[in-house]
């Protein structure tokens, strides 16, 4: 008997939960990002709509999981349910048969189209045409067994020849015919006493393959572009593979958080406790969980003269609890993106070419994530358990250059609309208590739509992560305690050089300083505060430190985001007072007034600040950068970095 989904927010209706819950999905998320308002209206709906039970006549397909069987050649579909589910941390299990294979974990797509039917469940045998009626015959030959495979736990390859050739053939996406060849070809010729190295043939090397509980295995590259007759690639692992890396770390799964967090007197502490995932929870079955995805991005220089640079992305989780994500195993290298050189500076400085990087960009992003988000949902396999997901991005944690590339602004601070958090014009970004109208998917779709997007200081690219469900890339862009020393640096900087002091002509981070280094930068301070009151920089000093204190607290009430909103101002207000005349821009810095306007709020939907600093991910440069960059021979240095990274891990 077919079922019928009605969508809860328009007339249109679905024949499977499937397409039922990704119109779900779509349809939320636009309507949430109309209206504040809104948005509270739509999470009742979703939250009753998600509180059906098993047995509501609606939701009765969900009793029916794929289990493939061979016994009798007959499919059917199972599922098991928690039934002591009481809160916590209490998980509805998908039962799946030991002998599937996990490529085959979604049954439609090893099926004719024939079978595929929304209409009907195929276990009605009406609906198999006569040809597979033995259905032996549209089974792959690895479920055609009687015997349940066994489980294996092979970590290594049986020697260095057998992972050479199998990354070889994965590398270069060889099918099995030319990686036969090669082994054929290295039998025939090579002069060995033993028995060769390699596999009998490509086929027993990838089930091989399939057998070993190290996933980090894969990694490869992928053309994204092709410019100037040179090829641009992304190095890359999976996503889910580095996924399955950390939920299979003993010591990060025993801590992991997957429901939102709701006490009695609101705390924003880790990140299940925010508005943002309290939202993504709702629109989502109550019977399955958010995967939180932090990604992290940054360009680094490889080499002393800093002429050479590789632009990084790492991958974490926001259900690691921050003083654990905080460990550098908590992070995976996700890949690289290429960087685009150009054949002269006039190219460079063109807007078709920036349009072209910042379209390279958002191409090789998707790339690396749509395997996350081309089903609705995914299961990963966590303490022996497949545990159900909706994957959902909460943060980018970035410096401002990038995060513009993220939300596709202008990069300029000196552009008509510099913030990528709102629509603040230039000339108001040191009015701290003027009220401004945030970013949205919603109102830079329309101008993008209606090219306008010059207008608002919006890049004419159509961003990725408009399509990601639950995400706001503008809002989720967060701001960073680490990166907003910018007119230290810059009086730094104009001190005019001397044998006897070190001036910081780079940027300088304070909360990294060696002890040698602060003995230099004491030296020159004198000259960074020169022309200024003596009494109103003892002051500032102190508003600061009141300030800063209060954002390395590790929870917030209410009252204590008040409280830190009022130090905010206060410093703010004498420090603008007192550095406006002699900075060059008036201190209209995008940096200083996301600090001053939107800290807040950021705790407010994803919790403390020190779940989203980027202090803890720049020692990441030298573990995944710099020193695998020196032992590489500086030809195809993406692919040896990789390399070296996948055995460290």
């Amino acid at each position: 008997m077919s079922t019928s989904f009605q969508c809860p927010h328009c007339p249109r209706n679905f024949s499977t939960r499937n397409a039922y819950s990704q119109h779900v999905n779509r349809c939320i998320n636009t309507v949430y990002l109309s209206t504040e308002e809104s948005s509270e209206d739509i999470s009742d709906i979703v939250s009753s709509v998600n509180e059906m039970s098993l047995d509501d006549e609606d939701f009765s397909c969900i009793n029916e999981f794929q289990i493939i069987r061979e016994e009798n050649s007959q499919v059917f579909y199972q599922y098991e349910s928690d039934q002591d589910y009481a809160g916590d941390i209490s998980f509805g299990e998908i039962s799946h048969s030991s002998n599937i294979p996990e490529e085959y974990e979604n049954f439609d797509e090893i099926l004719p189209a024939s079978l595929q039917s929304n209409e009907e469940s195929v276990l009605h045998s009406s609906n198999i045409p006569e040809e597979y009626e033995n259905f032996d015959e549209i089974l792959p030959a690895s479920l055609q067994s009687n015997e349940e495979s066994e489980v294996e736990n092979i970590k290594e390859f049986p020697n260095e020849a057998y992972t050479d050739l199998m990354v070889l053939v994965i590398e270069n996406n060889l099918n099995n015919k030319a990686g036969n060849a090669i082994i054929k070809f290295f039998n025939k010729h090579s002069d060995l006493s033993q028995l060769s190295p390699f596999p009998k043939n490509i086929e027993t090397g990838r089930k091989f393959m399939d057998k070993m509980n190290i996933s980090q295995l894969s990694y490869s590259k992928y053309c994204v572009l092709i410019h100037n007759s040179q090829d641009y690639f992304v190095h890359y692992r999976p996503i889910k593979n580095c996924i399955k890396n950390l939920l299979s770390n003993p010591d990060i799964l025993k801590n992991l958080m997957f429901r939102y967090e709701n006490s009695k007197e609101k705390l924003y502490e880790e990140q299940n406790s925010g508005n943002w995932w309290k939202r993504a929870e709702r629109s989502i079955s109550n019977y399955a969980n958010i995967l939180s995805i932090i990604l992290y991005s940054d360009a680094t220089t490889t080499d002393t003269l800093g002429k050479s640079s590789l632009y990084s992305i790492y991958v974490s989780l926001g259900n690691i609890p921050t003083w654990r994500r905080n460990k550098e195993d908590a992070k995976q290298l996700l890949g690289y993106f290429p960087i685009l050189s150009t054949k002269n500076e006039k190219e460079k400085k063109s807007s078709e070419f920036k349009k072209l990087a910042c379209e390279t960009f958002h191409n090789s992003i998707k790339f690396l994530l749509d395997p996350l988000f081309q089903g609705d949902s995914v299961d990963f396999n966590i303490d022996g358990k497949d545990i159900w997901f909706f994957p959902r991005i909460s943060t980018i944690i970035c410096d401002w250059p990038e995060a513009c590339t993220f939300s596709v602004t202008y990069k300029s601070a000196n552009s008509n609309y510099p913030c990528h958090f709102c629509l603040v014009q230039r000339e108001d970004l040191i009015d701290i208590r003027k009220e401004v109208i945030l970013r949205n998917h919603v109102n830079m779709k329309e101008f993008f739509d209606s090219n306008t997007s010059n207008l608002e200081g919006l890049e004419q690219v159509n961003n990725y992560f408009w399509s990601i469900p639950n995400l706001n890339i503008y809002a989720a862009t967060v701001p960073d305690r680490m990166h907003h020393l910018d007119l230290v640096n810059e009086r730094i900087a104009d001190i005019p050089r001397h044998s006897q002091l070190k001036v910081f002509k780079k940027e300088l981070q304070l909360s990294r300083l060696t002890a040698s280094e602060y003995r230099d930068m004491m030296k020159i301070m004198v000259f960074v505060v020169d022309d200024l009151q003596i009494e109103d920089l003892s002051e500032v000093y102190v508003k600061w430190n009141e300030m800063y204190l209060l954002s390395r607290s590790e929870k917030f009430k209410e009252s204590d985001l008040e409280n830190f909103q009022k130090a905010i101002n206060d410093w703010a207000d004498l420090f603008i007072k007192l550095f406006q005349n002699i900075s060059n821009s008036h201190l209209k810095f995008p940096k200083l007034h996301s600090w001053i306007c939107h800290i807040v709020d950021t705790i407010r939907e994803y919790g403390a600040i020190n779940g989203y600093t980027t202090e803890t991910y720049e020692s990441l440069h030298k573990t995944y950068v710099k020193i695998p960059y020196r032992l590489s021979n500086k030809k195809e240095v993406e692919k040896q970095i990789m390399e070296n990274v996948n055995k460290k891990q």
